[in-house]
């Protein structure tokens, strides 16, 4: 398992755990779940925090930050680098979740970009913009969802 959580017998909300060593082309990272019966939103979050120190944690850079947005059906996608959030990238004409219902997400790392598959269909690509993938080494995820398993 790719993941460590310091509670893995039920994963709750928010949720942060250590990727160890790391990302590299060829991992993934795999999040099951089901949206909460009434969602707003959730997101899951890839980033580096593990190798610094905590009052550097606010300044982190996320490599990758996805949000499904239920009010108007979006699943948003965008980096942080050195402080400053890029443009949002929200070009999808599918929206996977549905409430109450599970879902499988995949993020799988490759030597330019992040590929995104939910429930086995690819919706897109995010180019990197962290390009130290191996100082990606934390997931966050958070929001109207229960995480029923993580890999």
């Amino acid at each position: 398992m790719a993941l460590q959580a310091a509670e893995m017998g039920g994963i709750t909300v928010p949720f942060r755990g250590r990727i160890r060593g790391g990302l590299r082309p060829g991992k993934k990272i795999i999040v099951m779940g089901i949206v909460d019966l009434e969602p707003d939103s959730f997101d899951i979050s890839l980033s580096c925090e593990c190798d610094l120190k905590q009052e550097e944690q606010s300044q982190n850079d996320t490599a990758l930050k996805l949000t499904a947005r239920f009010s108007d059906r979006q699943f948003l996608r965008n980096a942080c680098v050195s402080g400053s959030w890029t443009q949002q990238e929200a070009s999808t004409d599918y929206f996977p979740f549905i409430p109450n219902q599970p879902f499988r997400i995949e993020i799988h790392c490759e030597h330019q970009r992040f590929r995104i598959f939910v429930d086995g269909h690819q919706l897109f690509d995010f180019y990197h913009k962290v390009t130290s993938l191996s100082s990606i080494d934390t997931v966050r995820i958070g929001g109207a969802l229960q995480i029923t398993k993580l890999g």
